[in-house]
């Protein structure tokens, strides 16, 4: 599949014009978890902020993430997406979303509202290794930074349902059992 929405060409035109943006393009799409993990390798601040690309979330709003790090309130800042608030979402979200999270948060022994946003700020000594490649990314992620010791953090952001790219499939589900188990 072609990627049409230019964000690549967006982020390099940023880059050439403030040094702390870097754009980089991968070769071939190898899924969530791997653009993660390469734009950690990429990254050199002290807080690596997670966002997807597919224009659910506001960029203005990334200072909500990074404010409870520098404050030293939190290591790891979720997005909250308030979804009674924000709209309906189509019905496998609903249903994935909400046994994703209550099978987190009986691992993880901790009230965590929205465990699968992609809208994260992770102070950077808590910033795990990768080992996921698609959507598990986000649990796993979140289990092996509260297992580090890490104190998470919610602030409500705002989200735009009915823009998604990603593709959701029954394949997600299945990896997404394994990271929970495996993590």
């Amino acid at each position: 599949m072609t990627r049409t929405d230019n964000t690549y060409g967006v982020a390099g035109k940023y880059s050439k014009t403030d040094s702390r943006v870097k754009a980089f393009r991968l070769e071939k799409n190898c899924g969530k978890g791997c653009a993660m993990r390469e734009g950690v390798n990429h990254a050199s601040g002290d807080v690596i902020v997670f966002m997807d690309a597919d224009g659910q979330h506001r960029p203005e709003e990334i200072v909500k993430l990074i404010e409870p790090i520098v404050k030293d309130e939190a290591d790891f800042v979720i997005g909250a997406r308030k979804f009674e608030v924000q709209g309906k979402r189509p019905l496998h979200r609903r249903l994935s979303n909400i046994i994703t999270t209550r099978l987190i948060r009986l691992k993880l022994r901790q009230y965590v509202y929205d465990t699968q946003s992609g809208f994260r700020a992770i102070r950077r000594e808590f910033v795990p290794e990768i080992e996921s490649d698609r959507y598990e990314v986000e649990t796993e992620v979140l289990i092996k930074t509260a297992k580090a010791g890490a104190r998470i953090k919610e602030v409500p952001v705002s989200m735009i349902y009915g823009v998604e790219t990603g593709h959701f499939r029954l394949e997600d589900v299945l990896r997404f059992l394994w990271a929970l188990l495996k993590f």
